[in-house]
């Protein structure tokens, strides 16, 4: 495939993607919210630090939106998606400091205290590769949406029908933006296939979900935040495998110091 039709077909699923968005899955944090549960949520600190902790890491995303911006210049499809996807992303950081502060779980003050401090910070990406950002957003996003549904069910568990309501839709945007990536990953396997799958091992090896480090007292929130999370089971048994299964890879292709090196805790 010549790299005119290669862009060509990256624009085509991104213009897919977005039909499928605004027919099946377009939201609103005002009307699609029920934020008459607001006053009955129960005060519950484990739950309110896990979606503090999801917040934040959707907070770093200038750093987001600006790798992948660069990294993906060369292609407009991608470079549109990029910019689609920010606005869902945002739209998930609106809904969760809603979520905190109309709960009464978090004053204004202490957030914007918390965004300071995150705002003093920098992600950087972990890889610089157009074809390596696309397999780790691909894991990243799938990663994101088995953890979200896991946190909302956790959530379900503990009575907070807001929290667990406000995750699903957040879900189903993860799940989409994983799906685009997919598609991509699934163009690049067809015009290089040993070289994708050279990359996919590397970025398996060297996984780690995004900002988890920059988060303040960060080993307190990995220890609440995992415990209804993912784990190296969960995450090779709902996560890596069927990322492969889906994109037609038998897990022996890959080499195989690949296996078991991922460090799934996080979201974004």
């Amino acid at each position: 495939m010549s790299t005119r039709d290669f862009r060509a077909a990256v624009y085509r699923e991104h213009l897919r993607a977005l039909e499928k968005a605004e027919r099946t899955r377009a939201w609103s944090v005002f009307s699609d919210v029920d934020w008459s549960l607001a006053a009955t949520t129960p005060k519950d600190e484990e739950l309110a630090l896990c979606a503090e902790t999801f917040l934040g890491v959707e907070l770093f995303l200038p750093d987001y939106l600006a790798h992948g911006i660069t990294a993906w210049r060369e292609r407009f499809g991608q470079v549109l998606f990029a910019a689609s996807w920010g606005a869902e992303e945002a739209k998930h950081s609106i809904v969760l400091k809603e979520l905190l502060l109309r709960t009464g779980q978090r004053t204004e003050d202490q957030l914007l205290d918390f965004e300071s401090a995150l705002l003093a910070r920098r992600w950087e990406a972990p890889f610089e590769c157009p074809r390596k950002a696309v397999l780790y957003g691909l894991l990243q996003e799938q990663t994101t949406f088995v953890n979200y549904t896991k946190h909302a069910a956790f959530a379900q568990e503990r009575g907070a029908p807001l929290l667990t309501s406000i995750y699903r839709l957040i879900a189903r945007d993860e799940v989409a933006h994983a799906r685009f990536h997919e598609a991509i990953a699934a163009l690049l396997l067809a015009e290089d296939r040993a070289g994708t799958l050279a990359d996919l091992a590397a970025v398996l090896r060297a996984f780690r979900m995004p900002a988890r480090d920059l988060l303040p007292d960060s080993e307190r929130r990995h220890r609440v935040f995992v415990q209804a999370g993912i784990d190296g089971v969960t995450f090779v048994r709902d996560i890596w495998l069927p990322v492969l299964k889906r994109l037609g890879i038998d897990r022996h292709e890959l080499p195989r110091s690949a296996a078991g090196q991922a460090q799934p805790e996080g979201a974004a």
